[in-house]
């Protein structure tokens, strides 16, 4: 099979396709045939030594894909060979072929095209971890989302309107915002050229909003963070901007504010039941039309070096997905 290797820490252009063995599944894992890799920014941190994690060399990018069932190991009982699956693998998609655990690994409905699914679940999955296990999100109540036009923004918008909230999209150009509406925002901001905190104090009437979904960090952590309510929740998610801000620790104590981290990383693999039950919810809300991926462009595998680096240079809205 063909896999886009990685073999020492840099861009996407010291990556290689190669042809490599099949892998073979463990008895708690399944392999399978890719359809569909969706790209997500964890995926250029990791080619370059910055994420959370590092695998071994030589390693394939590519945490997420949709595909076929095409082995089971000797203890999965939950899926079988032919079974039409999207997987959480935190590396190895970008390949033709990739192991998973079992417990990462659900069926999608057969309305469901392979590009959606594997734009769907580390994005989906992530929001809904964030908002509902994390922040406890209530209907009514008011989100903040930073890099709104993004896989997260997306997702966090679609979520949190689903649920009855009042979604504030804060995002780079106006081509950027101009989707967050098309996904339900209900108000939008250009932090480029707008005060968040002033734009937040008007729009909510000088009480500020519950809950901020932050996957970007850098500079525009604080204003965000000065825009939340008495006792919101601000969601570490991610750092886009390339900087991890330093919060005043003054400021959770006067609003008695919560800063909550967000790692769906390891709540799927710590987790792996209650992570079940939010992809059950969220396969549901996908089979019905109430949640709808949107993807920016696809590629073909090949492709994958102009792929990463239209994500690395944060020109997307939405998703990428690579097909093989």
């Amino acid at each position: 099979m063909k896999a886009v290797l990685c073999s020492t820490h840099g861009g996407a252009e010291l990556l290689k396709l190669e042809e490599v063995p099949s892998p073979v599944p463990e008895a708690n894992e399944v392999i399978i045939s890719v359809k569909a890799c969706g790209l997500n920014f964890p995926d250029n941190l990791i080619i370059r030594g910055k994420y959370q994690f590092q695998p071994d060399f030589p390693f394939s990018p590519g945490g997420e894909v949709s595909g076929v069932v095409k082995s089971v190991g000797a203890k999965v009982t939950s899926l079988q060979v032919g079974d039409r699956v999207m997987a959480g693998t935190s590396w190895g998609g970008l390949a033709e072929e990739v192991r998973s655990l079992a417990t990462n690994a659900f069926k999608i409905p057969k309305e469901m095209a392979f590009e959606s699914a594997a734009a769907s679940l580390m994005t989906y999955g992530t929001s809904y971890h964030a908002l509902f296990d994390r922040a406890q999100l209530q209907p009514g109540e008011t989100v903040l989302v930073l890099g709104a036009a993004g896989g997260i923004g997306v997702s966090a918008i679609q979520l949190a309107k689903l649920h009855g909230a009042t979604v504030i999209a804060c995002a780079s150009t106006d081509e950027k915002l101009e989707l967050c509406k098309a996904v339900g925002a209900d108000h939008v901001i250009n932090y480029t050229s707008t005060d968040i905190k002033a734009t937040v104090k008007e729009i909510t009437k000088g009480t500020g909003v519950d809950v901020v979904v932050d996957p970007v960090g850098g500079d525009f952590a604080e204003p965000a963070f000065r825009s939340i309510a008495r006792f919101g929740r601000y969601l570490v998610v991610g750092f886009a901007a390339g900087e991890i801000p330093k919060l005043p620790l003054n400021l959770p104590l006067l609003k008695s504010a919560s800063i909550v981290g967000v790692f769906w990383g390891s709540f799927f693999r710590n987790n792996p039941e209650r992570n079940a039950q939010n992809v059950d919810q969220l396969i549901k809300w996908f089979a019905s039309g109430q949640l709808k991926p949107i993807i920016d462009r696809v590629f073909e595998l090949k492709d994958y070096e102009q792929a990463l680096n239209l994500l690395r240079d944060k020109v997307v809205k939405g998703k990428i997905v690579l097909v093989t």
